[in-house]
């Protein structure tokens, strides 16, 4: 049976990518993804063979693979991260709805909100929410709605997507969304270039976040009630009591 693996490899950095994503990708005959991922995995498997779009061309992309596997060739869709969050997995699978000569195997990866989590601290200790700020697949109205119900839920809350040359105020926006139910004190952290070149952190309040001019390369934490500061870090305790 012909194999698609849709394949999750983390931030980046050979380190930070599990075995499983290793395996498959020794295995491939084709790597297909998104040029800037792809460049991140030449320099590791530099004897593979790439297909390889720009932003925006998801489907395309993905329908290439699926046809390629189907032409019996052993082939990777690579997503940065988890290909379960926010990357290829769920297209693939839609799109190959009615192929039944292949096989598809989703392989995890290490999501930014795991691996900048870890960066700061532990932000996520305890429940919290992933929201993406990209409207470009999601009504702002929407993402709004989703900001609300976190912050009045308590969640700790993880901002994938804070902002771009398009979306220069998104996460200024955002700020100001839970603002309407949070303390200008509360806790937050930004995590920078996770496992490249410039990797860095930061913690700042909500009030300082709201400031922040974010890209892509950044991912953003803001704490619950519990979040505190302990050692430089950010902490969102899970509540276990010692005896």
């Amino acid at each position: 049976m012909n194999k698609l693996y849709v394949i999750g490899f983390g931030p980046g950095d050979e380190g930070n990518m599990t075995g499983s994503c290793m395996k498959y990708l020794s295995k491939s005959d084709v790597i297909v993804g998104y040029s800037g991922y792809t460049k991140l995995l030449r320099t590791i498997f530099p004897d593979k063979s790439y297909h390889e779009t720009g932003m925006t061309q998801e489907t395309e992309r993905c329908r290439y693979a699926i046809k390629l596997a189907e032409e019996g060739k052993t082939v990777s869709v690579v997503s940065s991260g988890d290909s379960g969050v926010y990357g290829m997995a769920s297209l693939i699978f839609e799109l190959a709805e009615n192929v039944r000569d292949v096989v598809i195997e989703v392989i995890p990866g290490v999501t930014a909100a795991v691996s900048g989590a870890a960066l700061l601290g532990a932000p996520l200790g305890h429940d919290f929410a992933v929201i993406s700020l990209s409207d470009l697949l999601t009504p702002w109205e929407v993402i709004e709605r989703r900001l609300r119900a976190a912050a009045n839920g308590d969640f700790a809350i993880c901002l994938y997507n804070p902002g771009s040359k398009k979306r220069a105020g998104h996460l200024s926006s955002a700020c100001d969304i839970l603002l309407e139910s949070l303390p200008t004190d509360r806790l937050c952290g930004i995590a920078r270039d996770i496992g490249r070149d410039g990797q860095s952190i930061s913690l700042m309040t909500l009030e300082q976040l709201r400031g922040v001019k974010a890209d892509m390369t950044e991912t953003v934490f803001i704490g619950n009630s519990g979040t505190r500061q302990i050692r430089d870090r950010m902490i969102t305790p899970r509540g276990y009591r010692g005896d």
